[in-house]
């Protein structure tokens, strides 16, 4: 189990720092650990989330895998769905009809924020440093808000590893 909220971290700053020999990441705050991200396995696309508002699985869908489903550990239930967009980013819809629009900025160093239907910045995080942002604009319940901020990186490590995997099969394909 995860120890503190998010929200007691929140003016202490957020890191995001890989787990030794897990395959996974923790997001530390104050001290103490706010939330974990894990895959399931070396071969899998599947990844179990944790804070102390609850616990997670994010798992692929769609045609080209490139959705994400979020349900909840416990119960099995669908919780939510993210469907990217072209340019980067996408959408998460949430089953109780909350959206939030992830999005990012900059190449060399890049910055991801998560807006609400309204355009209020949520959180903001920045890939190079691990550092994550809780802006306080808009107010969520900490279990959206710890779910969002794990889902968010998890996303960005998506994007990450995939292209990676897209440059070694270019090296690979590339007489």
């Amino acid at each position: 189990m995860i120890p503190i909220p998010i929200s007691s971290a929140i003016a202490g700053g957020l890191l995001w720092s890989k787990t030794p020999h897990k395959r996974g990441y923790e997001l530390r705050g104050n001290g103490g650990i706010v939330g974990s991200l894990q895959r399931k396995s070396c071969w899998s696309s599947e990844f179990r989330a944790e804070s102390n508002a609850g616990t997670w699985k994010f798992r692929r869908t769609g045609w080209f895998r490139t959705g994400t489903e979020i349900t909840d550990q416990k119960s099995g239930a669908r919780i939510a769905v993210f469907k990217p967009n072209w340019t980067g980013g996408g959408i998460l819809a949430f089953s109780d009809g909350m959206r939030f629009r992830l999005t990012y900025k900059g190449f060399w160093h890049p910055v991801w924020s998560v807006l609400a239907d309204t355009g209020q910045s949520i959180l903001s995080i920045r890939p190079r440093n691990e550092a994550v942002e809780l802006t306080g604009d808009v107010r969520l319940p900490e279990e959206r808000l710890s779910l969002v901020a794990i889902f968010t990186w998890h996303i960005i490590r998506q994007i990450a590893e995939d292209a990676g995997a897209s440059a070694a099969m270019a090296v690979v394909v590339t007489p």
